[in-house]
């Protein structure tokens, strides 16, 4: 379909690079108006290019600070870096709490820099629900790297693997042991992690038993046993995750990746170095094992089946809606004559042939 004049515009000033085009476009996106989809369409041409690494971990881990770090890093290097900052909705204004836009402060004067907070708006799993998209439009842009920093971790949060390339998890000495860390599903997602403020007590004893987690879950007499509690932890991400087993061929990865587990003092940059080298050395991995290549097929998965399920909610909202059908079912079951199911039955039916009606 044609864009519209004014959303034609926009995607002209995009291309060239505007800045305030990039802007304007993510608003257009999270606020879902008309015609997002097909400038989405328009703009995804291109293909990905970017790599993107996302960052993880519970609160007051220092996360923003090593993204901040990193993101300096990577402008020392002529990199250009796109960064989404997904915050705690307020429960007053249903806006971000924007702690990671003032921790990040001192970037926002680098023309290299692009930094978004997004509200999670009640959305699971750690992003809001237009995080994957947003990156997307950041990576059209040219941004040779997007970081993305998610809310926390959770048996829930884990949907930064279907938004990243690189995981890095932090936690800190006073974040629970590695056995939580492997209940919270952490052990498959993170391609590194990062002990932060490793000056504090137990940071020794959280890096052994995170190195002692990995190795158990590496080892051959483990590989087919449900992890603590008979969890298995492949299967935490959901539809969500990068890592979907479906989306790997039947082989062994070649070279397997070696989680390193690092040790950060992220207020005094000391480690930080090891991190981005780690992060580095992760993407070559990446591209000479072929596994960028099989993460970008299950990203394309995720983000259809996205789509079209917030397409299929949308026209099953206007369906309902339309005629006045769900006023009168609503009363029906105020009434004891229906039930949410039947309703249901009656707006999935208009929904899926509606000239039945």
């Amino acid at each position: 379909m044609a864009l519209s004049a004014s959303l034609q515009a926009l995607l002209d000033r995009f291309h060239a690079g505007t800045t305030t085009a990039l802007a304007r476009a993510i608003s257009l996106v999270e606020d879902e108006r008309e015609g997002f989809q097909d400038f989405m369409h328009e703009v995804l041409k291109v293909g990905p290019r970017t790599a993107r690494v996302g960052f993880t971990g519970p609160p007051g881990a220092g996360k923003s600070s090593i993204v901040a770090t990193l993101a300096t890093a990577y402008r020392a290097r002529g990199e250009d870096v796109g960064v989404v900052a997904v915050d705690p909705t307020s429960p007053f204004s249903g806006g971000a709490l924007l702690g990671d836009r003032i921790r990040m402060n001192e970037l926002t004067t680098d023309a290299g820099i692009f930094i978004r907070s997004m509200a999670t708006r009640g959305s699971l799993g750690g992003l809001a629900t237009t995080t994957k998209e947003v990156m997307d439009l950041m990576d059209a842009f040219g941004f040779a790297r997007v970081l993305v920093e998610s809310v926390g971790v959770g048996q829930t949060e884990l949907e930064i693997t279907a938004a990243a390339d690189t995981v890095v998890v932090v936690l800190v000495p006073e974040s629970g042991d590695a056995i939580q860390a492997m209940k919270a599903g952490l052990m498959e997602i993170a391609d590194v992690f990062v002990v932060n403020k490793a000056d504090r007590p137990g940071a020794d004893r959280l890096v052994k038993e995170i190195r002692q987690a990995i190795h158990l879950r590496a080892g051959s007499a483990l590989r087919d046993v449900p992890a603590h509690h008979g969890v298995d932890l492949s299967r935490l991400g959901g539809a969500g995750s990068a890592r979907a087993v479906k989306e790997r061929p039947a082989r062994a990865e070649p070279q397997g990746w070696e989680i390193p587990v690092l040790r950060t003092v992220a207020q005094s940059g000391d480690g930080l170095p090891e991190v981005l080298e780690a992060v580095d050395r992760h993407r070559e991995w990446l591209t000479k094992s072929g596994e960028l290549g099989l993460r970008r097929r299950a990203r394309a998965r995720v983000r259809v089946q996205n789509v079209v399920d917030r397409e299929l909610r949308r026209l099953a909202r206007h369906t309902a809606a339309s005629g006045g059908r769900l006023e009168h079912g609503l009363d029906a079951i105020v009434q004891g004559a229906e039930t949410p199911y039947s309703v249901a039955r009656e707006v999935l039916a208009d929904l899926l042939d509606p000239e039945a009606r």
